[in-house]
């Protein structure tokens, strides 16, 4: 079996589609897929399909849905037996495919490598894992599945976790000397996520280090406005000092035999 959940949904078996076109029943077999080889309680899916005030036909519905996505399987694969695939458990379903038949494995498989790869200073080899893992991505997370609550917990945690790749793979670039290459990236990262701090450091480093002090500069007073004018807050304390060191053209921004200087000073 193979389920995509990093993008929109789709769900093979044999090389042949077994996702549903109807909404709920997507929205079932999604939970289903991201928690593939765990028992999902009927509490917790009826709750991401109805919310806090589920008809009283629930349960019945619930398992009208279980078995549109059985004669799905069964459509697909006769053996084993479609209850074999999506077993019936006490309290719940569990969706009987290897953590590795989910995309999202091979996401945070490569991302964690690619961490372990960055913290033993091998950046080329970070920077292609991480890359890897990035490449699994096809677009939002379940793009075109409607999202309850635990899907969208869900969803969150995936998406926190793909900036936390982004953020570091373009800090081994930073510190490969490739600040020219990023700047295209990161100016379009920095316009999806106007208040994140850190892409925007990036991205003013990026500038600093291709000549461009004053877009350096610009990048910094605009996330100023916005942060005051919309939170009522000043920057942080490191961002200032990448200001500071920006503006007196401090040395320590410099690349240094392809790495960055990482401190910056008080």
């Amino acid at each position: 079996m193979e389920i995509k959940v990093l993008g929109p949904l789709e769900a093979r078996l044999n090389g042949v589609s077994i996702t549903p076109t109807a909404s709920k029943p997507r929205q079932l077999l999604a939970l289903l897929g991201l928690q593939a080889g765990q028992v999902v309680t009927v509490p917790t899916l009826i709750e991401e399909l109805w919310g806090m005030t589920p008809p009283r036909s629930a349960l019945t519905t619930l398992q009208t849905y279980v078995l549109r996505i059985r004669r799905k399987i069964e459509a697909a694969a006769p053996h084993p037996q479609a209850k074999d695939v999506l077993v019936t458990r006490y309290g719940g379903y569990l969706l009987e495919a290897g953590p590795d038949s989910v995309d999202v494995a091979a996401f945070e498989r490569s991302a964690k490598a690619g961490r372990l790869a960055f913290d033993a200073g091998r950046l080329e080899e970070a920077s292609t894992l991480f890359g890897a893992a990035l490449a699994v991505w096809r677009g939002p997370v379940l793009s075109d599945v409607k999202i309850g609550v635990r899907l969208g917990m869900e969803i969150t945690r995936l998406e926190e976790s793909r900036l936390g790749v982004q953020e570091t793979r373009i800090d081994a670039e930073l510190r490969l000397g490739r600040h020219q290459a990023l700047l295209g990236e990161l100016s379009m990262l920095t316009a999806q996520h106007p208040m994140h701090e850190n892409f925007r450091a990036q991205h003013m480093l990026a500038l600093y280090r291709s000549g461009r002090q004053w877009r350096a500069l610009e990048e910094y007073r605009s996330l100023h406005d916005r942060l005051v004018e919309e939170l009522g807050l000043a920057p942080s304390e490191r961002l200032r000092q990448l200001q500071r060191a920006i503006l007196s053209a401090d040395s320590g921004l410099d690349v240094r035999g392809g790495a960055v200087v990482p401190q910056l000073a008080s």
